[in-house]
């Protein structure tokens, strides 16, 4: 069924939608397009969102997002950020190496343990953490939160399987979009 919005005072032709009831026919009836459909919108949000990112403050949305991290959290080590990112040590490393490469974040020797890096934000790291509003990130880590730990369990198994039917199980995940070019030398 469509419906119509009545055309405004300023002359514009009615507009046409399409309810939901009338989407019978462009629905999955075994779910997979319900899947995707879910999929396609969050990888959206966080590719606007890292886009949005890139032109208005010059570093990605995973860069934001460990910024955050690192503001919520001053001096923690790698494992440490990575376990707030809910990333892979890896991955996490590899942000912070561009971060550092910026200026934007500072490694230093712990204090207590010189074999321990501590990771901070510079002046400028901490600036642009301020300007930052919500990302896409954090919302999607607070909607997984908030699912109960059996659904989380269940999400975690089901996205599991998908990541191994695709053969994407075996590679640490980057974080999401921050596919820059590759640092060489010394990573976190």
């Amino acid at each position: 069924m469509y419906r119509e919005r009545r055309a405004s005072d300023a002359g514009e032709a009615p507009v046409r939608r399409c309810t939901i009831r009338c989407m019978g026919s462009h629905t999955s009836r075994n779910g997979t397009q319900e899947v995707l459909d879910a999929v396609r919108r969050i990888v959206q949000s966080l590719r606007e969102s890292s886009r949005r990112a890139e032109r208005h403050v010059g570093v990605s949305g995973a860069q934001l997002f460990v910024l955050q991290k690192l503001a919520e959290s001053p001096s923690l080590s790698v494992n440490d950020l990575a376990d707030r990112t809910h990333t892979h040590q890896s991955s996490v490393s590899t942000v912070v190496a561009r971060l550092v490469d910026g200026g934007l974040v500072r490694r230093a020797r712990s204090g207590d343990d010189g074999r321990s890096v501590r990771l901070s934000l510079t002046p400028r790291g901490a600036r642009l953490a301020a300007r930052v509003p919500g990302l896409p990130q954090e919302r999607l880590v607070r909607g997984v939160e908030q699912l109960s730990s059996s659904r989380r369990r269940q999400l975690a198994s089901a996205l599991g399987a998908l990541a191994q039917a695709m053969d994407a199980a075996d590679v640490p995940p980057p974080m999401f979009f921050e596919d820059g070019p590759r640092r060489r030398g010394r990573h976190a």
